[in-house]
């Protein structure tokens, strides 16, 4: 047996499943309202829908590894439209792959050089995949805390010369998970500068990027291109289709940047076998092809936020997000305690902050202490309604 699996952490769902097991919602009147995880409730756009139906016969083929030509153009376009840059090369420059997750794991097996004293540096919190994937790739994540004081951006400069020196990949988050913060051109040129010095690389989820309130996020490439860095050196991006479309269960993203990285990423890709259905690349270049839903699917996530972060902020140190479908919100007691309790009697579940993220690698800090996300992914009324529950719950134990 791999013996870097004894380094996994539990889950932060699994954690979450042993916090309420011995729990029970004490008011059965109450139906469940389920705000912890990032799953999209929206309905599939029927285009999509459409499309896969139109396209079944591919089911009969095996997928090329590389991806359909005209999904590769059709993602190019969509980043050329997007961030109103340079189509990249769809040769050499984009390859699709099973949503980010499975490529941001992925990714690190093929970058990271397997040195026992390697690094790879992480927000914190952060989205899991990226620790697991620095152990079980041999090396050792350095968590960089985000604090409300840089509006819950991690502090890069935080991180002495020494753990630079010995960097091998940066994993970034804009808009990030949990608190939405979109990174500004000033500190996606600070990285570039310290990539360029240090030789690692980074790689930028951007799987968040069409869920925004006013101007849509910069994304990697843009700052790159903005910075007169037009060959992407070191740099790749990651992104899904899974948030922008509501179809998590399609599992449809790409990566897009760096020719010869991504050169090598298709070689380990050859044999980890991970290849997007034809099915599901026809479905994916009309969802590239359509803004209509994405336009669509923003309105429907701004009149939640319109509608709950009033009630939340009453109660709650809550703001509203850059981007992205959560929020960041601090509890009056310990977080585990308080979703515990929330549920127990508000039947109202949420993910714990501490959950998210780990002690800091500079200060021991866990970022994520008294503090809670909550995904406002289900239908409106039911965010509205838990949102009411929790400034109840809030204002007759702790107000």
């Amino acid at each position: 047996m791999n013996p870097r699996l004894q380094s996994l952490n539990p889950y932060p769902f699994e954690k979450l499943r042993l916090l309420l097991a011995d729990s029970q919602a004490q008011t059965s009147s109450l139906s469940p309202i389920n705000l912890s995880i990032g799953e999209p409730k929206h309905t599939t756009p029927e285009l999509i829908k459409q499309a896969i139906i139109r396209h079944l016969d591919g089911l009969a083929t095996y997928p090329a590894t590389k991806g359909d030509l005209a999904l590769r153009d059709t993602i190019s376009q969509w980043l050329s439209r997007r961030y109103q840059i340079t189509a990249p090369n769809p040769e050499t420059q984009v390859l699709p792959c099973l949503g980010s997750r499975e490529a941001l794991f992925a990714f690190a097996q093929v970058v990271l050089d397997g040195a026992q004293d390697s690094i790879v540096v992480c927000p914190n919190p952060f989205y899991q995949i990226y620790e697991g994937a620095a152990f079980l790739a041999g090396a050792r994540p350095y968590f960089v805390n985000a604090l409300a004081e840089r509006n819950f951006s991690p502090d890069w400069q935080s991180v002495p010369e020494s753990v630079w020196q010995k960097t091998q990949l940066l994993y970034i988050c804009s808009p990030g998970n949990p608190a939405g913060n979109v990174t500004p051109l000033e500190e996606w040129q600070y990285l570039f500068e310290l990539s360029e010095r240090y030789d690692f690389i980074i790689a930028s989820d951007e799987c968040y990027s069409e869920i925004y309130f006013d101007a849509p996020p910069i994304g990697i490439l843009q700052a790159a291109q903005l910075s007169g860095r037009q060959d992407y050196r070191n740099m790749v991006c990651f992104s899904s289709l899974s948030k922008r479309s509501n179809v998590p269960g399609m599992r449809s993203g790409f990566v897009a940047g760096d020719a010869n990285i991504l050169a090598k990423f298709l070689q380990y890709r050859t044999y980890h076998g991970s290849a997007l259905s034809p099915v599901y690349s026809a479905a994916s270049i009309a969802a590239w092809n359509d803004e209509t839903h994405v336009e669509d699917n923003r309105h429907q996530y701004r009149a939640k936020f319109a509608a709950v972060q009033p009630i939340l902020s009453e109660v709650l140190d809550v703001k509203m997000p850059d981007a992205s479908f959560y929020l960041w919100a601090g509890t009056p007691v310990a977080d585990d305690d308080f979703v515990k309790a929330l549920y127990q009697e508000m039947n109202v579940t949420l993910v714990p902050g501490s959950y998210l993220a780990r002690a800091g690698s500079a200060n021991g800090v866990n970022p994520g202490l008294q503090r809670t996300r909550i995904a406002l992914v289900a239908p409106i009324e039911q965010c509205i309604e838990g949102a009411q529950r929790i400034a109840d719950f809030v204002r007759k134990h702790y107000v």
